[in-house]
C-alpha cells in the first residue's frame, strides 16, 4: 500500500494553469470513453438535511488507472452565511491496488469542469461564430465560462451581463473588457435572452427563486447552457426549445424547476455520450438547451488532468496515510 498521497489545493490547481482547451479536449475523451464502456460513471447520490446538502459522485477509468469520488457539502442561506456554501473535496485511488493517491480541492475542479462540459456541448450545439453571450449570475462560474468560451469562440464580441449584485456584475465586466470583449451590463433579462446567441445561466438555488427566464425570446438559432440545471427558466417557454440535451440520461431525465423538481412535461433526448460518439443528428439552426447538474466522470477527466501536470511540475503537497 502507497504509504504517502499528494493534496492538491485550490492554489495548487490554480498554478497548474490548465488551459480550457485541455479542459475540454479531457471532457470530450472521457465521454467517449464512457459511450464505449470504458468509463463507469454513477449517477449522484444526495442526503438532504435541514441544514445543508450532502453530495457523493463515483466514477472509475482503467484507461486512466484511477477511481475517483467527489463530496460536496452545500449549507443553506442561514447556515452557509458569512462563508463558503459550496464546499467540496475529490479523493482519488489507484484502480487496480484501491490505494488512496491523491485528495484535490473540489470547489477549484469543478469550476474547471463545468466550463469544460458547457464548451463540450457547445462544440457539438451552438451556432458556429457566435457574436454574443449572456452571462446570468455573475459568480465564479461566470469567470470560468467567460475563459472557457472566449477560448472556443474567437467570433465573440459581446458579453451581456445579468446579476442580482451590480458588483459581481462589474467585475466580470472587467474581465471581458480585458479580454477585448464589449461588456454589457443590463437589468433586463429578458433583453439578454433576445440579443445572445449563447446564453449561459447559473443561478444558484434559494428558497424564494422564481423562475425568470423565457426561452421563447432567444434567436432561432441559438444555444443555452443551464448549469444551474435549468431552474432559472421558466418551465411554460421550455416547449419552446427544438433540442434538450444534458450531460448524462442516466442522471437526469428532465430539467429542474426553481424548487429543483424534475419539470415532468419535458424530458431530455440526447446527452454528451450521444454527442462525443457521433450518434447524435447534427442541426444547423435550433434552440438548443443543454441543463445539467454534473456528472462523476467529468469530475474524473479534470482530476487526471491536474494529477498528470501536478506530477510533471512538481506541484501539491505530500502527505503522510
Amino acid at each position: 500500500m502507497n504509504a504517502k498521497l499528494i493534496y492538491l489545493s485550490g492554489e495548487d490547481v490554480k498554478n497548474l494553469r490548465i488551459s480550457s482547451r485541455q479542459a475540454r479536449d479531457a471532457i470530450v475523451a472521457t465521454f467517449r470513453d464512457y459511450a464505449v464502456g470504458k468509463v463507469v460513471g454513477l449517477p449522484k447520490s444526495s442526503i438532504d438535511t435541514p441544514s445543508s446538502l450532502f453530495s457523493s459522485l463515483s466514477s472509475s477509468s482503467q484507461a486512466y488507472g484511477i477511481a475517483a469520488t467527489k463530496w460536496i457539502a452545500v449549507a443553506s442561506d442561514k447556515e452557509g452565511m458569512g462563508r463558503a456554501r459550496v464546499n467540496g473535496l475529490i479523493c482519488v485511488s489507484d484502480y487496480k491496488t484501491g490505494s488512496p493517491v491523491a485528495v484535490l480541492d473540489g470547489n477549484s475542479i469543478t469550476l474547471i469542469r463545468t466550463a469544460a462540459t458547457s464548451t463540450a456541448a457547445a462544440n457539438y450545439l451552438a451556432p458556429k461564430t457566435p457574436e454574443s453571450i449572456g452571462l446570468v449570475g455573475c459568480g465564479l462560474q461566470a469567470l470560468s465560462h467567460l475563459d472557457a468560451f472566449v477560448d472556443l469562440y474567437p467570433s465573440l464580441r459581446k458579453v451581456y451581463l445579468y446579476s442580482r449584485s451590480r458588483g459581481a456584475a462589474e467585475s466580470v465586466a472587467v474581465a471581458a473588457a480585458e479580454k477585448h470583449r464589449e461588456p454589457i451590463i443590463t437589468k433586463d433579462p429578458g433583453m439578454l435572452v433576445s440579443k445572445c446567441d449563447l446564453v449561459i445561466s447559473m443561478i444558484p438555488s434559494a428558497p424564494d427563486l422564481e423562475s425568470f427566464l423565457d426561452a421563447r425570446l432567444l434567436q432561432s438559432s441559438s444555444f443555452v447552457s443551464a448549469v444551474d440545471g435549468g431552474r432559472s427558466w421558466r418551465s411554460d417557454s421550455l416547449t419552446s426549445f427544438d433540442r434538450l440535451v444534458t450531460d448524462s440520461l442516466e442522471q437526469s431525465g428532465s430539467p429542474v424547476d426553481a424548487a429543483s423538481r424534475p419539470v415532468k412535461h419535458i424530458v431530455f433526448s440526447e446527452d454528451l455520450r450521444h454527442l462525443t460518439s457521433g450518434s447524435s443528428e447534427s442541426s444547423l439552426r435550433s434552440k438548443t438547451l443543454f441543463a445539467f447538474r454534473g456528472f462523476a466522470i467529468a469530475d474524473l477527466a479534470i482530476a487526471d488532468l491536474a494529477l498528470r501536470q501536478a506530477r510533471a511540475l512538481g506541484v501539491g503537497t505530500t502527505l503522510p496515510r
